[in-house]
């Protein structure tokens, strides 16, 4: 029977056409961000065919930006936003003063009025949380000292834009002496509160949501989890995560007037402290990415493309301001608290654009007659081709930044080179079993020019997690010359306290395999779990060396002949190592894992990972040629964050 279907039709052709042009912006190699913009424009209203219902994805994709900021809060703690509060309060505040004022300049020049100017460049002021944490995350940029910068700017402009959205009603009040205070706020009106009362109000709401958060919230949400995953029940540990991020974000806007992405933040944040924060994140991500995909669909749903040609000089104008002048503010801002070149630059392109605040901001101020239509129209466009644009920003500041540092830094005063929030932080060492070089210096190494270790016949660790902390002790204490890559801070700091060679950054980037002298290295141990990024790095390797020694980890029978097919010589099976070790503990009775192969095959998978290898000669290394046979083909923990592990430890050699 035929039926209307507009919320699973626009999730389809949503998600549908996103995919098609995101795999198209990929071969283009353009980020797949401006695909999902461009789906957003063909499924909208300006564009002929079908059109999909823009309430209902909008809705959507604030679920995205939910789950997006909960997991941002669950690799950001409270200690990590206070350590970069004294340049992200100041900074974000001066750089939206400065946007702001660049805004209400161009709205004088187009004849609008203070108060609209003024909103105008409040919402030209405020780059998009989504935009901004998926250009970090591309980049394995969260966890370093500039990711946090750039998300602690980002809690500090949505904090301003929460006092913003609740002061723009009462500011249009006093201009019209209407009732839109008593609508915005009833609590205000009734209370009789004027201007002031309603700031002194909303700072009193904040700070009662930071203080529950805290308080009650630090022990009831860890609590909550740690007696639901006793339970046993995958499924019900799925679900208080998502129950637990909806529903504080969604309590904390209804309650305290906060955002919905803040209060999201705030909730990761209590739980980033229980030692289930890392499977948290592992449940809430295939949801999380799907619903970041709707944000962008629905914010190209918004765009007018035919805006370009109709008026183009003041969208240049505005474009100019939101590319050009908040990125040079930022960067401003950055240097002048003696910040190295390359924090700067990334800190001004991730700030380049503008999203979901400025569109909310935009709509309530022509609700309340402030803005006019063209003003929001402008707002929208700039947002669109912003968005468009960052990619290409941090693709051209990529090329330029190691021409511009060297010429940058030599003039800058000796007092500026170290930034303060890495004043305290140990120096950087060299590994006690070689004469390799650090790569760079305290939190922020990648920023520095990259060195090229002097180490030869040595063994690289990709990775040092749980596994590759393990496996450099042991080539620590048995005098084996090696170094390790990685990129968390925290994994960084306990490197270097171990007095460790360490070269910071993406290990499937040329330049840092370059710089771990891959062509003059013996071995390389990719340590990492997650298997597609193992395989970039196995690829460029095995491409650059012939005779480079590969061994990688795997968790199922398709990884394993993923990273074989790439160029490992050894890959390592964990779940085999699980049997083999608990068979052992069962007595020399039992037979080998080996033996259990057929028996194994036969039985079929079971619940959760099990795998068993290939029947070997007792006494006898595997051969070349020997292909692996596990009977799982489930990878429970490929998307685990890269400095951590999985499903527990790993085990021997499985080779193909």
């Amino acid at each position: 029977m035929p039926h209307e279907t507009p919320l699973i039709a626009t999730i389809v052709v949503g998600l549908g056409l996103a995919f098609v042009f995101g795999v198209i912006a990929q071969r283009l190699r353009l980020s797949p961000l401006v695909g999902y913009l461009l789906a957003g424009v063909v499924v909208g209203p300006f564009t002929p065919g079908f059109v999909a219902d823009q309430s209902l994805a909008t809705e959507l994709s604030e679920i995205g930006v939910i789950l997006l900021m909960f997991g941002v809060g669950l690799h950001f703690s409270l200690k990590d936003l206070l350590s970069v509060r004294a340049i992200a309060v100041p900074g974000a505040v001066v750089q939206m003063a400065a946007a702001t004022a660049m805004g209400l300049g161009l709205g004088t020049l187009m004849g609008w009025t203070v108060p609209a100017s003024l909103v105008f460049g409040l919402a030209l002021s405020v780059a998009s949380t989504v935009v901004l944490l998926r250009a970090m995350q591309e980049r394995r940029l969260i966890e370093t000292e500039r990711g946090r910068i750039a998300v602690g700017w980002l809690i500090v402009e949505d904090l301003a834009m929460v006092l913003a959205l609740v002061l723009l009603p009462a500011l249009a009040s006093l201009i019209s002496g209407g009732d839109e205070m008593v609508r915005s706020d009833p609590l205000a009106a009734s209370l009789g509160l004027g201007l002031s009362g309603v700031i002194g109000l909303t700072f009193a709401k904040v700070a009662a949501f930071v203080v529950v958060m805290l308080v009650v919230g630090r022990r009831v949400i860890p609590w909550v989890l740690h007696y639901v995953a006793h339970t046993g029940s995958r499924e019900l540990f799925r679900l208080a995560v998502l129950a637990i991020a909806l529903g504080v974000a969604f309590g904390a806007a209804k309650l305290f007037g906060v955002s919905l992405a803040l209060g999201a933040f705030f909730a990761g944040m209590v739980l980033s402290e229980s030692e289930l924060s890392h499977r948290a994140a592992e449940e809430s991500l295939p949801l999380r990415d799907a619903f970041a995909v709707l944000f962008f669909v629905s914010v190209g749903m918004l765009f007018d493309p035919f805006s370009i040609v109709r008026d183009p000089l003041p969208l240049v104008a505005t474009l100019f301001i939101i590319v050009v002048g908040k990125s040079i503010a930022a960067y401003l801002i950055v240097r002048a608290f003696r910040h190295p070149v390359g924090t700067a630059l990334t800190i001004a392109a991730s700030l380049a654009q503008i999203g979901e605040f400025s569109f909310i901001l935009a709509s309530l101020g022509t609700r309340l007659d402030l803005l006019p239509g063209e003003a929001s129209d402008l707002i929208l466009a700039g947002a669109i081709l912003s968005i468009m644009l960052n990619p290409l920003i941090f693709a051209v500041l990529d090329r330029l930044r190691p021409r511009l540092e060297p010429r940058v830094e030599r003039y800058a005063p000796a007092s500026a080179a170290p930034p303060p929030s890495s004043a305290a932080a140990p120096p950087p060492v060299v590994s006690t079993t070689s004469a390799g070089k650090v790569e760079a210096a305290a939190n922020e190494a990648s920023d520095e020019p990259r060195l090229r270790t002097d180490l030869t016949d040595h063994t690289i660790l990709v990775g040092y997690g749980r596994v590759g902390s393990l496996v450099g002790a042991a080539l620590k204490e048995g005098g084996t010359p090696f170094l390790v890559i990685e990129d968390a801070d925290k994994a960084v700091t306990r490197i270097r306290d171990s007095a460790v060679e360490v070269i910071v950054g993406n290990a499937a980037s040329p330049d840092v395999l370059a710089a771990a002298n891959l062509a003059g290295a013996r071995r390389l141990v990719v340590a990492i779990p997650n298997a597609f990024e193992a395989g970039q790095v196995v690829g460029q390797a095995r491409t650059a060396s012939r005779d480079i020694e590969i061994i990688a980890r795997a968790h199922s029978d398709a990884e394993v002949d993923y990273l074989s097919d790439l160029g490992a010589n050894t890959v390592i099976m964990g779940e085999r190592e699980i049997a083999r070790g608990m068979i052992e503990q069962l007595g020399p009775a039992h037979p080998t894992v080996e033996e259990l192969l057929p028996a194994a095959a036969e039985a079929g998978p079971e619940e959760g990972p099990v795998t068993t290898a290939v029947e070997e000669p007792s006494g006898e290394p595997p051969s070349a040629s020997t292909k692996e046979r596990p009977v799982e083909a489930r990878s429970d923990g490929a998307a685990a964050a890269p400095d951590e592990e999985a499903d527990g430890p790993e085990g021997r050699t499985v080779r193909s």
